[in-house]
């Protein structure tokens, strides 16, 4: 059986045996309309020579769009970017470097950037802290006045330490 919503935007197809005669309490899953809903008699008709399909809804096919072919240069060539915006685009073989041509061809960048060097800054600090620290008894043996500025670096340290374990272990 195919009941229809009161609002006209949908229908459904139920089951014949799970609306009884005295009649059921349904509701819309499109607009949250409730009602009560009665058996539909249907007429019994001859069965149709091609199949027919029953769509629920209001889904309609939507008509294919044609899509132009664009004749012409592409939007992201130099002739186009040229003519439209007045940009003009200059060939690779002006620049004097060969290294830089050759890393160009290949699709390669040059150099280690911000980010590297910054880990490469970092990975130096806790080496020079690291010797430091192995050789700490070594270098006041032979320079005591270092002393007090060693313990000092590692005492800092430590509290540094500390306070980022609080940070994270807390939140």
């Amino acid at each position: 059986m195919i009941i229809t919503c009161n609002c006209g935007e949908k229908k459904f197809k139920l089951p014949d045996n799970t609306i009884p005669p005295s009649g059921r309490l349904v509701q819309c899953g499109y607009c949250g309309l409730k009602w009560t809903q009665f058996p539909v008699k249907q007429k019994i008709k001859k069965p149709p020579t091609k199949p027919v399909l029953v769509k629920l809804g209001d889904k309609r096919p939507k008509p294919k769009k044609k899509i132009k072919k664009n004749e012409g240069p592409t939007i992201y060539s130099s002739e186009y970017l040229e003519k439209k915006h007045g940009i003009k685009i200059q060939s690779s073989e002006k620049t004097s470097s060969k290294k830089y041509k050759k890393a160009q061809r290949e699709n390669v960048n040059i150099g280690i950037g911000f980010y590297g060097w910054l880990i490469i800054l970092v990975i130096f600090v806790i080496g020079i802290l690291g010797i430091l620290n192995l050789t700490q008894d070594i270098i006041i043996f032979y320079f005591p006045f270092f002393e007090s500025y060693l313990t000092y670096l590692f005492e800092t340290l430590n509290n540094l330490k500390e306070i980022f374990n609080d940070f994270f272990s807390n939140y």
